[in-house]
């Protein structure tokens, strides 16, 4: 250990500089001051030291006029527990607001017809169900809305807001959730005879120039990111400038983002099917049990029935073949001829007919699928389906495995040539196996429901429970697996 010398050594005492005299101190600096040079570096000091204040104060004014690329946290956030969250946690990205909030807020002009204002109020689900009483229960009647099958981005953005596993720290999420109104925004234009190719791309190019700017987006390529588009894949896969629809997912940077769509494209690994929003919200678990009991207990007077519209614009259309073999079976089928308006949203009559019959015919609608399926399922009636890609092929995470556990198949091939009777094929199976199978129906009905509150209900999972459990351990087995591809 060294030894600290009580005094300073002589060779320090000697290389110690002298203090200068004050009153020579005193004339150095009146000769100093005096000095033009002096007057100029001064001069110079403090133009430069104004100058950097004032680029300082600039440059933070204008990080606060664009969107944080992060959602920051308010207030005090109780983490959960690893058991609450064991499939992994997601963070939601701030997209600037022109990308879901602005779309919302112009909601008068999302559709060349009409305001879907009515449609996307009370956080997607709509107006509240009128004209209901007497159809369903009085007690079940406030959990009815006139709910529109392209709002799932709506209700998506919603609950996840609001879900126990969202984290405000993206260090600790396992997947990466972007907000982004797609469906709503090139809604705008399907229908349009003016609208561009680029009119219809314009928001998914600007949302993926802002998303390729993020660490976490670049640091994976998109692999743990996910989105809802709330409408049908083929409406985001547009080829060619002239044809339908948006070439969304084929733009660089979409191919590794998994997808919920109400319709996907069974070929490609990163669409998932979810149900289409139906107009049932229930408000609590006893919302859930007591819709069932009410399903399971309904005295059903058809054995099927058929809602739909004929398509005349298509050759050999299926649809009116349903129409026509339900028209002349009265006694054994209710049939809806929603011709013209008669199914829009506002009225109980489809409803009315899934109560009171075993089973509904679901052929394909303008794609493959049609939210009848859900509407059908909702109300206890068992789907009769006439491909496989209408829902076999599309929602394996919220349906039974087996498929005839719930469900008839038919060919339609035979049904167009006269060599099977609908109506004979279903009287075929014995009232013991109808219960079964509406009892498979009705066991899944929560899957195919979108809950009201913002948190979910109190033990049943739902559909977006469902959905956003499985995307979660999906992007944690691509992490664990490194299951990728540049």
């Amino acid at each position: 250990m060294l030894s600290i010398p009580a005094q300073p050594s002589p060779e320090l005492q000697q290389k110690r500089p002298k203090s200068p005299d004050p009153l020579n101190l005193l004339t150095s600096l009146k000769q100093l001051i005096h000095h033009p040079r002096t007057w100029l570096l001064m001069a110079i000091l403090s133009l430069q030291v104004i100058l950097l204040f004032t680029l300082t104060t600039r440059s933070f004014s204008s990080r606060q006029d664009l969107s944080p690329p992060y959602t920051p946290l308010s207030g005090s956030t109780t983490p959960q527990p690893e058991s609450e969250c064991s499939s992994g946690r997601v963070f939601v990205y701030d997209l600037p607001k022109s990308l879901n909030l602005e779309i919302l807020q112009n909601c008068d002009n999302l559709n060349p017809w009409s305001s879907r204002c009515d449609a996307l109020a009370n956080d997607g689900f709509g107006q509240p169900a009128t004209g209901i009483a007497g159809v369903v229960p009085e007690s079940l009647a406030p959990a009815w809305y006139w709910t529109d099958q392209f709002v799932s981005e709506v209700i998506f953005h919603n609950r996840i807001m609001h879900h126990k596993c969202r984290v405000h720290d993206p260090e600790n999420a396992t997947a990466f959730y972007i907000p982004f109104y797609v469906g709503l925004a090139v809604g705008k234009y399907l229908w349009s005879n003016s609208s561009t190719a680029q009119d219809r791309d314009f928001h998914c190019e600007t949302m993926l120039s802002w998303l390729q700017t993020q660490p976490y987006y670049r640091r994976s390529d998109g692999w743990d990111h996910f989105l809802t588009m709330g409408r049908i894949s083929w409406d985001f896969r547009r080829s060619r400038d002239p044809d339908w629809g948006s070439s969304c997912i084929y733009k660089p940077g979409m191919r590794n983002i998994t997808r919920l769509l109400i319709e996907r494209n069974p070929w490609d690994y990163f669409d998932v099917g979810v149900p289409y929003p139906t107009g049932f919200h229930p408000r609590t678990d006893a919302d859930v049990t007591d819709w069932q009991s009410f399903v399971r207990s309904r005295n059903r007077s058809k054995l099927f029935c058929f809602a739909g519209a004929k398509r005349s614009l298509i050759r050999n259309d299926f649809r009116g073949v349903l129409l026509s073999q339900c028209q002349s079976e009265p006694e054994s089928c209710r049939v809806v001829d929603c011709g013209g308006s008669r199914c829009s949203n506002g009225t109980s009559l489809i409803l009315e007919t899934f109560l009171d019959s075993d089973f509904c015919l679901q052929p394909r609608g303008d794609s493959f699928t049609r939210r009848s399926i859900f509407d059908c399922m909702v109300a206890g009636s068992i789907p009769v389906f006439f491909w496989k890609r209408t829902a076999y092929f599309q929602y394996e995470w919220f349906l039974p495995g087996e498929p005839e556990s719930y469900s008839v198949f038919i060919d339609r091939n035979a049904v167009k040539n006269g060599t099977a009777s609908i109506k004979n094929v279903l009287a075929g199976y014995s009232r013991e196996e109808v219960r079964k199978m509406r009892e498979k129906v009705i066991d899944y009905i929560p899957n195919f429901l979108y809950a009201k509150p913002q948190k979910g209900l109190e033990t049943v999972k739902d559909a977006f429970d469902i959905a956003l459990e499985r995307v979660l351990r999906r992007l944690k087995e691509h992490g664990e697996w490194g299951f990728k591809w540049q």
